[in-house]
């Protein structure tokens, strides 16, 4: 069945992952047994922080052979459509990286995924995650997933030589506010706003939707008897038409998108905390830009005291073609050494409260006080709060909406994808 998987993977991909098949310990003299992890980490920064957690891995379990089934696309839309097929086909890798929160639901419904509290009991790890996120990733008292960090999605990535250069004087902090810098960016000649792939604008929704209805109304909307049909999302959704309209050409993924930001071509990014690993990383693995100077940060407009959260996990999928291989692997992203490797070239921060927070700066530092201090509200495109059901059709809502512009009908889409939403 592992053989079958990765040899799919590669086919699905268009040879992408052939080589890799082929050279991972698939001849030769290796006889090490493959564990195939699987994850949409392929961009600069968290293919390093992968990187680093596969030394460990392979340094703990020297007969164990780590196999990346990586699939390339911010967000894991792509891999997410592979995944599914696959576990609907009963060829599940060995883990897979979902979102912790509603996103994993419908597999766990559907019986493709082994409760993980015999992992959770041998390694206390209820001892040093957050209550908020062990009941966030709990079904029914058993827990499916193992979160190696925590990101944050409302984050504005601006450049300042850009501002400056349009009057502008510093971040927006409010909706009115961010539209009035757009004007000013373009008037002088910029790209307002980089925007990439239709997931992108997705993103920028909830980021919107969080800072014009403010984080009570904007978590009213993921409860059981929730009005998307009221004026105040109106409100938002005429906000979202407004900024959209600043946006330049969508390019292909997020990394092009910031790269414009920290080239100064464009002023404004509205993207999560994994941009900051690619702006400020070397150039072998990022950009190598100086934060505050090249590149900087706020809230998204509206939300400051509110952290939008979402945490990217590892499961067991029953089925397993190496489930020993597939614990050994969640060991190390449960860890303390593996989170402390991974986090700081993600760009993230650690799920694990006892990480090392002396790794953590700039702006890691920041956003660890952020965490600590904020308000809650849950990523809609990233997991937290809708199922994968409500959110491809959030997702089909937002791509109608960038052809035709429609509020009315927009609004009329959202409804219909809560009320069918199942969850």
């Amino acid at each position: 069945m592992g053989r079958r998987w990765m040899a799919t993977v590669a086919i699905s991909l268009a040879g992408l992952l052939a080589l890799s098949a082929c050279g991972d310990g698939e001849g030769g003299n290796d006889s090490r047994r493959q564990v195939a992890v699987f994850s949409w980490w392929t961009g600069a920064g968290e293919a390093d922080g992968l990187k680093a957690m596969r030394q460990i891995f392979e340094r703990d379990n020297p007969r164990l052979k780590f196999f990346d089934a990586a699939v390339a696309g911010g967000s894991g839309d792509q891999a997410r459509a592979l995944l599914s097929s696959k576990l609907n086909a009963n060829q599940p890798p060995d883990t897979f990286q979902g979102h912790a929160g509603a996103e994993l639901q419908g597999y766990i419904k559907a019986g493709k995924l082994e409760s993980l509290n015999f992992l959770y009991d041998e390694l206390k790890l209820k001892d040093v995650f957050p209550k908020q996120l062990i009941d966030q990733i709990s079904v029914q008292g058993q827990v499916y997933s193992v979160p190696v960090n925590i990101h944050r999605s409302n984050v504005l990535w601006f450049n300042p030589s850009v501002l400056k250069a349009a009057g502008i004087t510093g971040p927006p902090a409010t909706i009115p506010g961010f539209v009035a810098a757009l004007e000013k960016v373009r008037a002088a000649g910029k790209i307002p706003l980089s925007l990439g792939p239709q997931w992108t604008a997705v993103h920028l929704l909830e980021c919107v939707l969080l800072g014009s209805l403010g984080t009570p109304a904007y978590n009213r909307l993921w409860t059981s008897g929730s009005d998307w049909s009221g004026p105040e999302v109106t409100k938002a959704l005429t906000d979202f038409k407004t900024i959209l309209s600043y946006a330049g050409d969508p390019v292909d993924d997020w990394q092009p998108a910031a790269r414009q930001v920290a080239d100064g071509e464009a002023a404004f990014m509205i993207m999560g905390d994994w941009a900051y690993g690619y702006f400020h990383n070397p150039p072998d693995g990022g950009l190598g830009k100086v934060s505050r100077t090249d590149f900087d940060w706020a809230p998204s407009p509206g939300t400051d005291g509110t952290f939008m959260w979402l945490s990217d996990s590892f499961t067991l999928p029953r089925g397993a073609p190496s489930r020993d291989g597939a614990v050994a692997w969640l060991k190390v992203a449960a860890s303390r050494e593996g989170q402390d490797a991974f986090n700081p070239l993600k760009g993230s921060i650690p799920a694990r409260t006892d990480a090392d927070k002396s790794l953590y700066k700039d702006y890691l530092k920041w956003n660890l006080s952020q965490w600590a201090t904020s308000k809650l509200a849950g990523s809609i495109q990233h997991g937290v709060v809708a199922n994968d059901n409500w959110r491809t059709a959030i997702n089909d809502a937002v791509g109608l909406f960038q052809q035709d512009l429609d509020v009315a009908d927009f609004q009329q889409a959202l409804v219909e994808a809560a009320k069918n939403s199942g969850q």
